[in-house]
């Protein structure tokens, strides 16, 4: 849980973030103004939850990545310049970053994700990775789960975007709304709505239970016949990228395309259609941005507390140009 620490808002802080502690309070707002949050991958979709969550207000964003800019970032990474290709991505995109707001503290970090220890992790409220491979995904998570540290993994594949929420024990507030008689005896009935904040708790399952999860199972094929393939095609994806070591590229489309197919045929015959693949290569801005902004809004109301928090898989289908949340591998 993220603590404000008795942090208080400035008087220009106040004013800058008036709009949001009229929408969900001082106390959230304190908390979000305490938070640490560490972003890897700072590709198109690593730029808009970077966006987001740096215009909330934050105390502090890490920017980590030891990848460079290519001509694949022109599709949706707006905070690296073009005139930045072959440059550092993460630090590519510190001085646009902080213009959005400079009352929160940035840091562009360019070692590798597999290069970090246990402890580097620790040290922040929220991580959240992206373009990680099942390996890192695993390891990152454990090592949250023991430190109490909130995780998030996400990913966009041309138009397929995905996230995956880990919270552990999450304690929430929720307004519900209830309704009262106010009429007195022998009047006509009359009732108002009445808003109670209630505490809640949830508990969220480890990214092992989405990599265990069976969608061929019987007991899934409603959801699958309701939601369509989403999730196959994010296990084929995934699976790509641990075998190629690399996602999808449209320099290789032709070649690229067959392994899909292959992947397709061994992990989920029958589910997805041939053409499930004809847009994954590269990150496309408009699906980014859809994204992006789902995982910001889900990282803003788990570090300030306020609202309930997705459980715990959310998908973007194409076919469909809707997103949806699914939840996987925890009772209802």
């Amino acid at each position: 849980m993220v603590q404000s620490n008795g942090a208080e808002l400035t008087e220009h802080e106040a004013e800058l973030y008036d709009r949001q502690i009229r929408l969900w309070g001082l106390d959230s707002q304190k908390r979000l103004r305490s938070a640490r949050i560490l972003i890897s991958g700072i590709n198109g979709l690593g730029a808009e939850i970077a966006k987001n969550i740096i215009l909330a207000g934050v105390k502090s964003v890490t920017l980590l990545d030891d990848r460079k800019v290519t001509e694949e970032d022109y599709c949706s990474q707006f905070l690296a310049p073009q005139s930045s290709t072959g440059s550092n991505r993460a630090e590519s995109s510190l001085a646009r970053a902080q213009n959005l707001n400079p009352m929160v503290e940035l840091k562009a970090d360019t070692d590798s994700l597999d290069s970090k220890e246990d402890a580097y992790f620790k040290e922040f409220d929220v991580v959240c990775l992206i373009g990680a491979s099942t390996a890192q995904l695993l390891r990152v998570n454990a090592i949250c789960r023991e430190a109490k540290v909130k995780f998030f993994a996400t990913d966009v594949w041309g138009m397929y975007g995905f996230s995956f929420a880990d919270l552990q024990q999450h304690e929430f507030a929720e307004d519900v709304a209830k309704y009262v008689v106010v009429s007195k005896p022998n009047e006509k009935p009359k009732t108002e709505t009445v808003n109670t904040t209630v505490k809640c708790t949830e508990e969220y399952p480890p990214y092992q239970s989405l990599v265990d999860f069976d969608f061929r199972d019987a007991s899934y094929a409603r959801r699958l016949k309701r939601n369509g393939p989403a999730l196959p095609v994010q296990r084929v994806l995934q699976t790509f990228r641990d075998r190629e070591q690399r996602d999808p590229a449209y320099g290789k489309r032709e070649e690229d395309l067959k392994k899909l197919l292959q992947l397709r045929d061994e992990l989920a015959p029958e589910l997805i259609s041939d053409h499930a693949f004809d847009h994954v290569f590269a990150q496309i801005s408009p699906v980014a941005a859809i994204v992006g902004g789902a995982v910001a809004h889900e990282i803003i109301k788990v570090v300030s507390q306020k609202e309930r928090p997705h459980r715990n898989v959310f998908l973007f289908d194409p076919e469909s140009c809707c997103g949806f949340v699914e939840l996987i591998g925890a009772e209802q």
